[in-house]
């Protein structure tokens, strides 16, 4: 399916019932310089990745923020929203330019698209990595994807499906590698993870050593998903977010067509166990 969203992830916000304690661990763990914003609010800013951390529930997300290609995209992806009848939003990023388009999706999650402004994601010091995409957890993973692809535009990379044909879980697109955003049905609406691509095998290796070093276990890992192809290690930061750090995430063709898996432990890690979310 041809893009007509051109976007990457750019940034987010993360809430926190601590937001200090939170920005700490992403300033100590990730490299990031930390900037109070407010009593309850800091910016995260690392090589290429970036966060706003906010007062709020915790292991919650305040909202994610895709950076359009270029003005075009956003003025098509404002059409869209109009003709579906979807409601425009303020937008709340200090990080883009004014004329930012801002909505929820079905389950309420909060999403922004704009053109950066201030701010880049050039500060702070520690391991290459990007912010990459986002995983959200859904009771009803059909009716997000559905409103992802058709009103939003992201193309579907790879679906699975369960014995019964039913959806599991969705990998959308939104540039050229696999996904920039996932969605997995789940017993609730949630936060699953976000991600930074690291580009290479040994970088998964380096923050591995990393971790161990500050003494932060891996919570799953080292594995190779099979939808993505991408190798990845996890851990969870001190709210219990859970953190992706992957590499070599397949790059798709334009026009290539969604594929299909099977909902099984195989399918999420072909080297060993997975956490099926539903």
């Amino acid at each position: 399916m041809t893009l007509r969203l051109n976007a990457c992830l750019d940034h987010l916000q993360l809430c926190s019932d601590d937001p200090r304690r939170l920005a700490d661990f992403y300033r100590d763990i990730m490299g990031a310089e930390t900037a109070a914003l407010g009593p309850d609010a800091w910016a995260c800013e690392g090589p290429e990745r970036r966060l706003l951390i906010a007062r709020g529930a915790p292991r919650s997300l305040g909202f994610a923020a895709y950076r359009a290609a270029s003005q075009t995209v956003l003025d098509q992806l404002g059409e869209r929203l109009a003709r579906a009848g979807v409601a425009r939003l303020s937008p709340a990023s200090p990080w883009f330019k004014a004329g930012a388009v801002a909505l929820a999706d079905p389950d309420g999650n909060r999403l922004e698209f704009g053109l950066p402004g201030s701010g880049g994601g050039v500060a702070g010091e520690g391991l290459p990595a990007r912010l990459q995409h986002l995983v959200l957890a859904s009771t009803d993973a059909a009716r997000m994807g559905r409103f992802y692809e058709e009103v939003l535009g992201f193309a579907p990379s790879d679906r699975v499906l369960d014995a019964a044909g039913d959806l599991r879980t969705v990998f959308l697109r939104s540039d050229h590698e696999h996904h920039s955003i996932g969605i997995f049905q789940a017993p609730e609406n949630r936060l699953d993870h976000h991600c930074y691509e690291a580009g290479d095998w040994g970088l998964i290796r380096d923050w591995a050593d990393h971790f161990a070093a500050r003494r932060i276990p891996l919570s799953w890992g080292p594995g190779r998903h099979g939808p993505g192809n991408n190798l990845f290690i996890f851990i969870n930061d001190c709210d219990g977010n859970w953190v992706e750090i992957s590499a070599e995430i397949e790059r798709v063709e334009p026009d290539r067509a969604a594929g299909t898996w099977p909902h099984e432990e195989r399918t999420l890690n072909s080297w060993g166990r997975a956490p099926l979310r539903s």
